[in-house]
């Protein structure tokens, strides 16, 4: 169906260190969906839809600053502002998908290529259970290869067990036959959180999609009711709560410069 586009099968991960530790699992699905391919996509599918309803699906509006139809120009004003945008990149998101028309994004990453292929930036997305967002426009370091390690301070209220002075180190090995998005949350006192997505890619096609559908069912509305099951587990534990923290904007974005940003070998 695409060349670039893709289905990844695998689990979520998180580990809390401090104060008590709190492990948990999860067996997901995530889409990389290539902006340039998914009228193509949307198009050849049964089941998946863009800007349309479909069994799956994906929607502008559901990221970015929200505007129907609007998103990759977005984007690319965050990689203006971030001094990344060239002629003919390449974005591609990875993201859970609306599964009948519902979905809840902790965490969307965007991956933005040069024409030759470098990846230049990368822009996390960042959702709360209160309907803000932050997203965090990260540029790639020039000429290095490998995976990529970047971080920046916290800036958007997520967990009521998580203080806001925190600092978020990111570990990410590009979508390829697997992807690995990992998140090392720290505060003055040191590590505090990991939590990672990793998964194994398979072509998007209807017959991947079904097969996805049976094994996850429900997927999207069971990672909402997972975070709040887990919520209840942990305020059982005795951690503290933080309480909400409202965002100055619903929708804001950092740009960051003089971060860890850059790949590594090791």
């Amino acid at each position: 169906m695409s060349s670039q586009s893709a289905l990844f099968c695998g689990k979520v991960m998180h580990m809390r260190v401090r104060p008590r530790r709190h492990k948990l699992r999860y067996r997901v699905f995530s889409l990389l969906l290539d902006f340039d391919e998914l009228e193509a996509v949307s198009a050849a599918s049964r089941l998946f839809g863009y800007n349309r309803p479909a069994m799956l699906s994906f929607w502008d509006a559901d990221h970015g600053d929200g505007s129907p139809g609007g998103l990759r120009a977005w984007i690319e004003a965050r990689l203006r502002e971030a001094g990344r945008l060239e002629e003919g990149m390449s974005i591609r998101v990875l993201c859970y998908p609306r599964i009948l028309g519902y979905v809840f994004n902790p965490l969307t990453v965007y991956f933005c290529y040069a024409s030759g292929g470098t990846l230049r930036a990368i822009l996390y997305e960042v959702c709360n259970t209160f309907a803000e967002r932050h997203t965090y426009v990260i540029p790639v370091e020039d000429g290095a290869t490998g995976p990529v390690r970047q971080g920046c301070a916290k800036e958007l209220y997520v967990s009521p067990f998580m203080p806001m002075s925190c600092f978020y180190r990111f570990h990410i090995e590009p979508p390829g036959e697997n992807v690995l998005v990992r998140i090392d949350e720290s505060d003055a006192g040191g590590a505090l959180l990991v939590a990672s997505f990793s998964g194994r890619r398979q072509p998007l096609t209807d017959r991947a999609l079904l097969r996805a559908l049976f094994r996850y069912p429900l997927m999207t509305l069971k990672v909402t009711l997972g975070i709040h099951w887990e919520a209840l587990r942990i305020w059982w534990k005795g951690i503290p709560v933080h309480h909400h923290s409202a965002a100055a904007s619903r929708v804001a974005t950092t740009v960051v410069a003089g971060k860890i940003s850059g790949h590594t070998n090791s």
